[in-house]
């Protein structure tokens, strides 16, 4: 075989962006050669070049789902990640009722399906289900892998994908098949359709406008590149019914990628529901863009609190701070950019009375910057004015509900009215948003440590503590409260110390 230099595998890496969509990491070399050696041997290319350029070619028929089985993986259970089982049966089964209660027909995509043990699981739940007896519920499984395909369509299983089952369960809808396999009821089966599909490949006529209900697609998207699942989610967008509900998986979120749906919070799990009126609906200043095109910069300085910097180069045009990618911004004029310079000058020392005078009135038919108005948010929820900063937060959810900064706002006015649960469902879901966001998880441990849940104190206190020392200083000075970082670290080190842990 002709010898495999970095140029060639770079090539690869290029090409399975291009058929798969697949994100491969700069630092996955050696992985990607193995894997490249082993594809040039199994299709008798002859040698690396040939390969390479049959891939580009097309030549080598069914060799991009090889490629795909072979560099993803392929673990399913049934009922994996069961807070997202529980949220599906408790919230989102009775939204759709209501909704679909004239037809009586429910659709589910079960997209990255491997062997089937996902669409089958939620067969399983469907049909337990007395709300949705005698409707027309049709679940279809899609998945790139072939194999796994006619694997699901089977239905026999390893008793080991058994293993998050209750035995009650296995044996109403299993039936053993030697030592170590099943076979899985043939109604429930019946329930489901499978298909070989690439999710990366626009078809029309399946994303069709309102073909589901629901779509699950947990841990499939984290394989691609950002503009494919940039892409792929307006495809989804397109593809449910209005307020229909996606599913990703516990460490997916659409955040800098989509604002087409709204984040949703029940059974200890985060899902999305579209939002209606897509068609109608206009660009806000809070919407990042879905994503680079390659060779560009990334645009999306706006995406929530992950770029803090950002943000303050657009509150302060030509200050101290400077990012790149800020050319988005809308266009101010002189004495809005000038209140707005001004506004921040005076948080930083903490004169939050002057720095809201300077900001302006703040009607929203008036102002409708909404970078303004998240300065204002903080000015108001440092002055203590709980409801006024309840009101602007709200404004801001309103129009971007995946922005970690704001869920972070209203989890201390949350705090600060009384109402302890909400602030921490607010602190979770901006952790959820951005897990790297160290005075979430902060708070989200002291609220806990005030409950008396001192583990979970711990847990909190401790990732906090490690990363609040690499926290983006910008992010502090316009999220911290006046503390500087040091005094934060101080601060979670005392809590955590207090609640049983060791700085």
């Amino acid at each position: 075989m002709t010898p495999i230099d970095a140029a060639d595998v770079e090539r690869f890496r290029a090409l399975l962006g291009q058929l798969l969509g697949l994100a491969s990491e700069r630092d996955t070399v050696e992985p990607l050669e193995v894997v490249l050696r082993e594809r040039v041997a199994a299709t008798r290319a002859g040698d690396v070049r040939a390969y390479l350029s049959g891939l580009e070619s097309g030549a080598l028929a069914g060799e991009g789902r090889a490629l795909a089985t072979r560099v993803t993986i392929g673990e399913t259970y049934f009922h994996r990640h069961p807070t997202s089982l529980r949220a599906f049966v408790s919230a989102v089964v009775p939204d759709r009722v209501a909704a679909r209660a004239g037809e009586r027909t429910l659709s589910i995509l079960s997209a990255g399906c491997s062997t089937g043990a996902e669409p089958y699981t939620l067969a399983m739940l469907v049909r337990e289900l007395p709300e949705l007896a005698g409707w027309d519920v049709r679940i279809r499984g899609v998945d790139i892998d072939a194999d796994a395909i006619e694997q699901a369509r089977r239905g026999r299983f390893s008793t080991w994908q058994l293993r998050e089952m209750a035995p009650e369960a296995q044996a109403r809808w299993f039936t053993p098949r030697g030592p170590r396999e099943v076979e899985l009821d043939p109604a429930i089966r019946g329930m489901v359709d499978f298909e070989v599909r690439n999710l990366v490949e626009p078809d029309p006529a399946f994303f069709r406008p309102g073909a589901f209900d629901v779509i699950f697609c947990r841990n499939v998207v984290m394989y691609f590149e950002r503009a494919t699942t940039a892409a792929l989610v307006e495809r989804f967008a397109t593809a449910l019914a209005p307020d229909g509900f996606l599913f990703l998986g516990h460490a997916e979120t659409l955040r800098g990628l989509s604002h087409d749906f709204t984040l949703h919070q029940a059974e200890d799990a985060f899902y999305y529901q579209r939002r209606p009126g897509l068609e109608t609906r206009a660009p806000s200043l809070l919407r990042a863009t879905a994503a680079p095109r390659p060779g560009e910069r990334d645009a999306s300085w706006v995406d929530a609190i992950g770029q803090a910097a950002g943000r303050l180069a657009a509150l302060v045009p030509g200050g101290a701070v400077a990012v790149a990618g800020t050319s988005a911004v809308r266009a101010s004029d002189g004495a809005s950019r000038a209140r707005r310079r001004r506004a921040l000058e005076l948080l930083q020392d903490e004169r939050f009375t002057e720095a809201l005078d300077a900001l302006g009135s703040g009607a929203p038919e008036a102002d409708d910057d909404g970078d303004a108005e998240l300065l204002r948010a903080v000015l108001l929820t440092n002055l203590g004015r709980v409801d006024d900063a309840v009101a602007v937060c709200e404004r801001l959810l309103a129009a971007d509900d995946l922005d970690a900064s704001v869920h972070y706002l209203m989890a201390l006015c949350r705090e600060a009215a009384g109402d302890v649960a909400d602030a921490a469902r607010h602190d979770r879901a901006a952790v959820y948003l951005d897990p790297g966001f160290a005075m979430a998880r902060l708070h989200l441990g002291l609220l806990a440590k005030r409950a008396g849940d001192l583990a979970a104190a711990k847990k909190e206190l401790g990732e906090a503590l490690v990363l609040l020392a690499r926290e983006d200083a910008a992010r502090i000075a316009l999220l911290g409260g006046g503390f500087r970082r040091e005094a934060l670290i101080r601060l979670c080190q005392s809590e955590l110390r207090a609640a049983g842990g060791t700085p």
